[in-house]
């Protein structure tokens, strides 16, 4: 695919630095791609520095985090104002928010005989590429796998890290709501990601959906990198009945991951994609 409008870099939870992943995508086809980092912006200046290098376009982005339904929901924002300052604000509080939860996290391991894990968990993102962002989970499993408390990344969050476990610390996120009210006043447009990771019924997810849209949503993310050709379909049908736009994405966090950069199942041809109603150059009239 030569648009990818879902992926992450060492600015959060991703593996490879921002310069790194738009070479990466840009040699797997990508010529359209949007830096979707969770919580963050740090890494769009580096990523647009080296887009244009190539002659690629690189779209604002970010998948930011907020709650419905007791659920942590993602939502990801496109094309919006890097300096309006209900965002700014926003991901001020989210970066706070995150640090506090490592924090927490790192107590609560200690607490099991796994001291260090903060400064540890932050040495391993620090060796991925320089963030000023809090270590994520990803970061903690592999410090404990570096440890030798366990032996890989899937163990340590089927035991510590995982929905439900010690590691799993809940956050005070901001509402569906209020998040799609700051991406909306940045002038974004909006995409509910990955709709079907959700663990919900089919009657919770439609509303989700509806309330997604009350609060001004655009469109929702229908492919999600190889996730299975039946959710693609649901999802195809919930953006039909709802009348939204769709997006795509390989939700890219590093090599050997489930997915590659540009690398998605193919969207239904009838279906409108988000990214035509960007303001974009003529490039991304030929996609």
């Amino acid at each position: 695919m030569n648009v990818d409008l879902h992926c992450h870099s060492t600015a959060s939870d991703g593996a490879l630095a921002p310069a790194v992943l738009v070479a990466r995508a840009f040699e797997h086809g990508v010529r359209v791609l949007a830096l979707t980092d969770h919580d963050t912006l740090e890494g769009l200046d580096e990523a647009r520095s080296a887009a244009t290098a190539l002659g690629m376009q690189l779209v604002n982005g970010v998948e930011l985090s907020c709650t419905w339904g007791g659920a942590t929901i993602h939502v990801l924002g496109y094309g919006f104002d890097v300096t309006a300052p209900s965002l700014v604000q926003a991901i001020a509080e989210l970066r706070d928010g995150r640090w506090l939860r490592s924090e927490e996290i790192s107590r609560k391991l200690a607490l099991k005989g796994m001291p260090g894990a903060l400064e540890g968990a932050r040495q391993i993102q620090q060796e991925l590429g320089d963030s000023g962002n809090a270590p994520a989970r990803p970061h903690f499993a592999d410090w404990m796998v570096r440890e030798g408390f366990v032996k890989d990344r899937a163990e340590a969050f089927r035991k510590w890290l995982g929905a439900g476990k010690l590691g799993d610390v809940k956050q005070h996120w901001p509402t569906l709501e209020e998040t799609v009210g700051t991406l909306r006043a940045a002038g974004a447009w909006i995409s509910l990601a990955h709709p079907w990771h959700y663990d919900f019924t089919r009657s919770k997810r439609r509303r989700l959906i509806a309330d997604y849209i009350q609060a001004g949503g655009h469109a929702i993310e229908v492919v999600n990198g190889h996730q299975p050709a039946e959710q693609v379909g649901s999802l195809a049908i919930l953006a039909r009945e709802f009348g939204l736009l769709v997006s795509a994405g390989s939700d890219f966090h590093g090599p050997g991951g489930w997915s590659e950069i540009g690398e998605y199942r193919p969207l239904p041809e009838d279906l409108p994609p988000l990214w035509c109603r960007f303001k974009h150059d003529p490039v991304i009239a030929d996609v």
